[in-house]
């Protein structure tokens, strides 16, 4: 019978493969090993070293391009997408009447050193007026002493001693008048030069607006960057101050990682922090540390503040924007763009820096050197037109 063979011969246990024995043994071991590390992971974010979130985003500056006087567009020399650097021209406006207004200047100027010069040489003729003056009166005075000896003796009339006399007191009222007209004329050109005088320095002011005004049509590039945010059109008459495009510099990004509010009692300033992206993925991880905390929370300065006195109150956790700068050269090398969201996590371990309030003299500052010329072209200008008429 079937049965009977069956409990006669059971099977025997050495017939067993050991395979699957060592890979259970490899399983449980691997499954240890995951437990360690995922409690060693725990454990590191549990005591609050580690910092994490993913409402975090990179951001820049976004640096308008605004003309800083008014007039009609004749060109847009870059569009959306198009890199430019710092001090490129970008719209250019018709400067027909600032061309004419600048020809006006000139000649302004022109004339005015003209005139000043007619002043210097009228305050000479007057001096030299002045001593003949002088001259006149010197010899009235010896036909006076004269005919005052000849009176006496009876050898002339008096009349003619009378007539010198008079001839005497308008001599020297001459004088007095010519005297009086070089002090008016020396009180236009006291202390000056012709280039020195107000009515020369006040025309030349004159051909300095005249000539900025018509290098403002060009509008340049105030910093280098990636152009975005065209709105202005051919032929279209724009304000001063009318925003034409957008130039952002994406050599000076920056994130800003909005952490929760039960999450900053470890953050503090020049804390290193470890960045990635969806863009690139897990294997791109960038560095950058902690540059400061904004001054509130997200809440506090959008325009309902989330405050509610009805009754009907249910607590949010705030979030508070943290600014973290990152490494320029992996930026350069990876580059980022406007407001990816980004994986921050901030390492926490060392806490003696500040909390909230950067040390003094640490203070972001943006400048441009883009319009530090505007002046040279002008000042050229007034020192031709002056030396050609002097």
């Amino acid at each position: 019978m079937k049965t009977e063979s069956a409990a006669a011969n059971p099977p025997s246990t050495q017939t067993r493969p050991r395979g699957g024995l060592a890979r259970k043994a490899a399983a449980g071991a691997a499954a240890i090993l995951a437990v360690a590390m995922l409690a060693g992971a725990y454990s590191a974010y549990a005591d609050g070293r580690w910092v994490s979130t993913e409402d975090a985003y990179v951001e820049g500056n976004v640096v308008q391009v605004t003309p800083q006087v008014g007039g009609v567009v004749t060109a847009i020399r870059a569009d959306n997408t198009d890199v430019v650097e710092a001090g490129a021209l970008l719209v250019e406006m018709n400067g027909v009447d600032a061309v004419l207004a600048l020809d006006a200047a000139r000649a302004q100027l022109a004339r005015t050193v003209r005139q000043v010069r007619g002043q210097f040489a009228m305050a000479g003729q007057d001096g030299a007026n002045v001593e003949l003056r002088k001259v006149d009166l010197a010899r009235a005075q010896e036909d006076v002493a004269r005919r005052s000896a000849l009176a006496k003796i009876g050898a002339i009339p008096g009349e003619e001693l009378v007539h010198a006399q008079q001839a005497v007191r308008t001599a020297r009222a001459a004088l007095n008048a010519a005297s009086e007209q070089l002090k008016r004329n020396h009180a236009l050109i006291d202390g000056t030069t012709v280039e020195s005088h107000p009515d020369v320095q006040a025309a030349a002011v004159q051909l300095r607006n005249a000539s900025v005004a018509l290098a403002r049509t060009r509008v340049p590039a105030p910093v280098g960057g990636v152009v975005t945010k065209r709105s202005v059109q051919v032929g279209q008459r724009v304000a001063a101050g009318a925003p034409l495009m957008s130039v952002v510099p994406l050599d000076h990004l920056w994130v800003t990682a909005n952490l929760k509010e039960s999450q900053l009692r470890n953050v503090r300033i020049g804390q290193p922090v470890r960045l990635t992206t969806d863009l690139y993925g897990s294997g791109v991880v960038y560095h950058g540390r902690v540059l400061g905390q904004d001054a509130g929370t997200g809440s506090a300065f959008s325009l309902l503040p989330a405050q509610n006195a009805t009754g009907n109150w249910i607590k949010v956790v705030q979030r508070v924007p943290v600014r973290i700068e990152l490494d320029p050269a992996e930026v350069a090398a990876q580059p980022l763009q406007l407001g990816l969201s980004m994986r921050v996590e901030v390492d926490t371990e060392a806490r003696e820096g500040k909390r909230l309030v950067a040390a003094a003299g640490q203070a972001q500052a943006y400048t441009t050197a883009v319009y530090a010329d505007e002046l040279a072209e002008a000042d050229v200008q007034v020192r031709a037109i002056i030396d050609a008429n002097l």
